[in-house]
This record gives C-alpha cells, sequence and structure tokens, in this order.
C-alpha cells in the first residue's frame, strides 16, 4: 500500500510543478505586457503634460500682449481727449484747428486699430473673422492664437493628465497585483491576485487610450 501511495505522489509531483511553470510562464509574460502598457501610458503623459506647460505659458504670454495694447489704446484715448478738450476750450487757433482735427482723426483710428487687436489677441484670428483681422504673426495675418483658446487648450490637456493620473494608478496596482499572485501558492489566492490583475489591466488600458483619444482630440 506504502509502494502504490509513493507511486502516486511521485506521478503526481512533477504535474503540479508543470502547472505551476506554466502559471508563472502566463503571468510573467501578461506582467511584462502590463508594463510595456503602463510605459507608453507614461510617455503620453509626459509628452502632453510638456504640452500642457507650453499652453500656459502661451497664454501668459497672449495676455501681456493684450494688456500691452491695452496701454497703448489707453494713452491714445487720453491724448485725443486732451486734445478735443483744449479744442471745446477754445485753446487751439484757428488756423490750427485742421491740423489738430486730423491728429484727432489719427488718433481715434488708431485706438480703434488697437481694440480690434485686443480682441483678435484675446480670442484668436479663427474666431473673430478674418474681416476683424488687425494683428500681424511674423508678417502674416490670421496667425494669431487668442489667450482664451490657449486657456481652453491647456484646460483640457490637464483633464486628459487627470486620466493619464488614473490609467498609470490601475496599471500600477495590476503589476503589483500580478507579482503578488507569482510567489503566492495556494491555487485559489493565487487565482484571485491573477484575476484582479486582469480586470485592473484591461481598466488602466481602457482609461489609457480614452486619455490618448482626449490629448490627441486637442492637439
Amino acid at each position: 500500500m506504502s509502494t502504490e501511495n509513493n507511486e502516486l505522489i511521485d506521478k503526481v509531483k512533477p504535474a503540479a510543478g508543470k502547472q505551476g511553470m506554466k502559471f508563472e510562464v502566463i503571468c510573467g509574460i501578461v506582467i511584462a505586457l502590463l508594463a510595456a502598457i503602463l510605459a507608453v501610458n507614461d510617455l503620453g503623459a509626459g509628452k502632453f503634460g510638456d504640452d500642457e506647460l507650453i499652453a500656459h505659458n502661451q497664454k501668459n504670454n497672449a495676455y501681456l500682449w493684450y494688456q500691452t495694447k491695452g496701454i497703448k489704446e489707453t494713452l491714445v484715448e487720453e491724448q485725443s481727449n486732451t486734445l478735443q478738450a483744449l479744442v471745446a476750450a477754445g485753446s487751439i487757433r484757428p488756423e490750427q484747428l485742421a491740423t489738430v482735427d486730423n491728429l484727432i482723426k489719427k488718433l481715434d483710428d488708431k485706438s480703434k486699430r488697437y481694440g480690434k487687436e485686443k480682441a483678435e489677441i484675446l480670442q484668436g484670428s479663427s474666431a473673430v473673422g478674418q474681416a476683424n483681422w488687425a494683428q500681424d504673426v511674423d508678417g502674416a495675418m490670421g496667425k494669431v492664437t487668442g489667450a482664451k483658446e490657449w486657456e481652453t487648450k491647456a484646460d483640457a490637456l490637464s483633464k486628459a493628465g487627470d486620466w493619464f493620473d488614473l490609467a498609470t494608478l490601475f496599471l500600477q496596482i495590476c503589476i503589483v497585483l500580478g507579482s503578488v499572485s507569482l510567489i503566492i501558492q495556494h491555487d485559489r489566492m493565487r487565482n484571485l491576485f491573477f484575476a484582479g490583475m486582469v480586470v485592473l489591466g484591461i481598466i488602466g488600458l481602457t482609461v489609457s487610450v480614452f486619455a490618448y483619444s482626449r490629448a490627441f482630440a486637442i492637439a
């Protein structure tokens, strides 16, 4: 009886060993795939994170440009108002009225131009339309990306970055679960951790794909 038991144990041990080795191979491959997905996700997070910083910088530059135009517009309006006040007070000699009126007209035209430039810098060339283009970029008209456009892009990239972060969380947790499943000897617990790794990995992959779709739609 003892001999038969020993023979049975000898037959079962190799089978159990092969089964455990097979699980380790499959689990190791899945972990490697998930690690690759995590690397791709981190690559996108870094790339679009840099784009978000650029968008924020461009937004700040556009608002500074807008404020500069506003200061120039205010100065021109003050000059025009001063001249109009002098004319109204009779401080300008009659022979100089035509010249002063012409100067006032030029100042008013310049003020209107600054107003159109401000609108284009704030909203962007595509938003104001070709009829209202007033500000060139490197000598070309219609190329202004507005401060609000940069702000919208930065906010959208920030939200996409949140999705990348969420994908990273799921992928990191699932890799941890997979690593734990490799060292657990109890079959039921090992399979439970492996299943958890697969489920969270699928969720992480789905979230990462969604994050990429959001980011590419903005870019």
